[in-house]
């Protein structure tokens, strides 16, 4: 999600936590420096994630410790209430590069102008693929069906841009990456008005879209309360979402930059259930659906955001991440910071105080042969792959 999303997968610790996760290095800025003769830098670190809000193994941990998932929502977004919230919301398909939309035929399929609001069964018992191509630079849409031999043939234009949909059954989406089924509506959509672009945006009700999300956030087997915890703050973050929606056409991405959405194809009956458990429930910040950030795993510590119910502070819960090891070698520094030159060393120069390792990287100083410069934490966690920017440097 939104910034940084690193989503939660299963992964093995991998090494040496239990010898790590007490370890805490005198807060004086300049105290981690490593030179490393341009070889590089070794790094320990805790936590996946930028750790703003929920953390999901901490989740993990607080439901296997009898906490409802009330309990869980008020620890990691204090001060919010509970609200509801239904409607649709509209997701950009990022695995559909081409410009078309296509579908397997089905029973109930059917296509509607957005131009001029007809709609159309398409039912010719020969056609495997229905698609839906920009015609007219964009002013009109062709709808075509392929039989299972042969090429495109074109069924009618009809005004506008067009959307496919089956009587809220799912539609098989023919994509580069391969073949996903989706709930709703897929829609033919332009970005701007008499654009021949079209990308392929799904619509579809807030909590079916849900079950899209959820099982590829946490495992849905996870505890139910934790399950129940994530559905509520993925609702809740793709309720503030579509208020600023990304883009004219669409409101929310499919990917990690908001939430990973998988359609029909990665629903799962355990977390379906959780999200009919929860069904509509979100939180609110003064009556309007709050910014639920959420990752992986905290390392301990949750990351202070820009509002309130987004507080710093020490998570018991969360146990996970604990002591991963990372390399970083001096020609990927040069070669991401060309004017040092030849990489010499780092130098961790403030934190954030809070966690392990004296807290989060804030600033770190890269030294080379030609010059210094001092980057982000965050933008040295996204450029060399890191787990998250509470870590020191070890050699």
């Amino acid at each position: 999600m939104r910034p940084s999303r690193v989503t939660a997968v299963i992964l093995s610790l991998t090494t040496s936590a239990a010898a790590l996760v007490g370890f805490t290095s005198s807060p004086t800025a300049s105290a981690a420096s490593a030179a490393a003769g341009g070889g590089g830098i070794s790094l320990v670190g805790n936590g996946y994630g930028h750790g703003r809000g929920l953390s999901q193994w901490g989740a993990h941990g607080a439901a296997s410790q009898g906490a409802s998932y009330e309990q869980i929502l008020r620890f990691y977004y204090p001060g919010l209430k509970v609200g509801r919230q239904r409607g649709t919301v509209s997701v950009l398909i990022s695995a559909d590069t081409s410009d078309d939309v296509m579908v397997a035929a089905r029973t109930g399929l059917q296509v509607t102008s957005l131009g001029s609001g007809r709609t159309y069964r398409l039912n010719r018992s020969a056609a495997r693929w229905w698609r839906i191509t920009a015609a007219q630079g964009g002013k009109r849409s062709a709808i075509a069906w392929k039989p299972s031999r042969g090429g495109w043939r074109t069924a009618r234009t009809v005004p506008g841009e067009a959307q496919f949909e089956a009587g809220g059954a799912p539609i098989m989406l023919r994509t580069p990456a391969g073949n996903r089924s989706y709930r709703g509506i897929l829609r033919s959509a332009s970005p701007g008005p008499g654009s021949g672009q079209r990308d392929t945006v799904n619509v579809v009700r807030l909590d079916d879209y849900l079950k899209g999300v959820v099982p590829r956030e946490v495992p849905a087997l996870w505890p139910t309360e934790a399950v129940r915890a994530q559905a509520v703050a993925a609702r809740t973050y793709a309720a503030f979402e579509r208020r600023q929606p990304l883009a004219r056409h669409y409101q929310i991405c499919d990917t990690a930059q908001c939430q990973v959405y998988g359609g029909y194809s990665d629903e799962f009956p355990a977390s379906n259930r959780a999200i009919q458990a929860t069904a509509g429930q979100v939180l609110l910040d003064g009556g309007k659906p709050a910014f639920t950030q959420f990752s992986a795993s905290n390392g301990g510590y949750t990351l202070g955001g820009t509002v309130s119910y987004l507080p710093a502070k020490e998570d018991p819960f969360d146990t996970a991440y604990r002591g991963w090891r990372a390399t970083v070698t001096g020609t990927a520094i040069a070669q991401a910071l060309p004017a040092i030159g030849t990489f010499q060393r780092a130098e961790v120069i403030e934190r954030d105080g809070n966690g392990a390792f004296g807290g989060r990287v804030v600033r770190i100083r890269i030294v080379g042969s030609k010059t210094s410069t001092v980057i982000s934490g965050d933008s040295f966690r996204s450029w060399f792959g890191l787990r998250s920017t509470m870590f020191r440097i070890t050699g």
